[in-house]
């Protein structure tokens, strides 16, 4: 295997990553509106992922910072083809963080009823075009032969990137509900493990046709194997949801994701961002790679640090397990 396979592997376990950690987050933020029945909830969801929403996103950072260093004309061709839709994640993700620091800072009504529906729509806003963004990646787009992206902003919302981003929107927000479920007490818990069937089962059916749809236009064996997982996971993830498996559950619907976008990048290799207009065009991992010494160099990097990121991230989870609920609100007029 060639570096510049072993770099589109990594890629695609950073970004699995991101999705897996991240995707609990943006449901969090969604559920604070279609869960949370008053504020002393909502704090409640959001005190379960304080200690850990910016250490997820550091895994959006790193794949685009491997993604810049290994393919730099992978990256260029993306974030000039998709600036608008990675803007407004880019805007989202900003003022989210914002909205976590200063939603308690002052005690009055409007402040924080604006800064908690700020933490809503850069929940749902992010979670939808990041699946528009991949679906529009594993499709293709419209890519010329100086490799530049020669679409509109128009051509992105097409009916299977559009599919691609209600997937990702109510996945997210079913593991969202399950990590609830595993980390809340009382009343919430059980409303949590309710809305996640709810949730799941419209999850389960754009899931599939999305996922069925991606192996006929570009799947392969391997593919078919990660669509399999997919769906099995994602189905016992909905029956140990009402088992009361909590655990089970979080980690089924946390396969779900990584099966899922493993089937995305298996059906995507060797391509990177293929062509519509012609094959030949397709940005790949051979042509869109760096040189093999930058390659070598970002190896040894990524063999000291990476290890030492994950060892850290694990302890603060580790930290950070209790369950929480309302009694656990200091003041619960904030």
């Amino acid at each position: 295997m060639h570096l510049h396979d072993v770099w589109f592997v990594l890629i695609a376990v950073l970004w699995t990553g991101y999705f897996f950690l991240e995707g609990f987050d943006f449901g969090i933020g969604i559920l604070t509106k279609l869960l949370a029945r008053d504020r002393p909830e909502r704090r409640v969801l959001i005190n379960t992922i304080g200690p850990v929403w910016d250490g997820n996103e550091v895994w959006l950072l790193t794949a685009g910072g491997a993604t810049f260093a290994a393919f730099p004309d992978w990256y260029a061709t993306l974030f000039s083809g998709f600036y608008l839709p990675l803007l407004v994640i880019l805007v989202c993700l900003i003022l989210r963080g914002v909205a976590f620091e200063y939603r308690a800072k002052r005690p009055e009504e409007n402040w924080q009823r604006n800064w908690e529906h700020t933490i809503f729509w850069t929940s749902l806003i992010p979670a939808f075009l990041w699946g528009v963004a991949f679906g529009n990646i594993v499709r293709g787009v419209k890519i010329d032969r100086h490799f530049e992206y020669v679409g509109t902003v128009w051509d992105l919302l097409n009916p299977y990137a559009l599919l691609g981003g209600l997937v990702t929107l109510t996945l997210f927000t079913f593991h969202g509900a399950v990590f609830t479920a595993l980390k809340t007490v009382g009343d919430i818990r059980m409303r949590a493990r309710k809305l996640a069937l709810r949730v799941g089962l419209v999850a389960a059916v754009v899931a599939l046709a999305f996922l069925l749809w991606t192996q006929d236009h570009s799947g392969n064996g391997r593919s078919l194997v990660a669509l399999i997982v997919a769906v099995a996971a994602l189905v016992a993830a909905l029956v140990a949801n009402q088992a009361g498996r909590e655990g089970w559950s979080f980690a089924l619907s946390g396969l779900t994701i990584v099966a899922a976008v493993a089937m995305l990048f298996l059906s995507l290799f060797p391509n990177v961002m293929p062509s519509t207009l012609n094959g030949d065009w397709s940005l790949t991992v051979t042509n869109a790679s760096s040189s093999p010494y930058t390659l070598k160099i970002m190896t040894w990097c990524a063999a000291i640090a990476t290890p030492l990121v994950m060892l850290y991230q694990g302890w603060t989870y580790w930290v950070f397990r209790k369950r929480i609920g309302t009694q656990h609100i200091a003041d619960i007029a904030h």
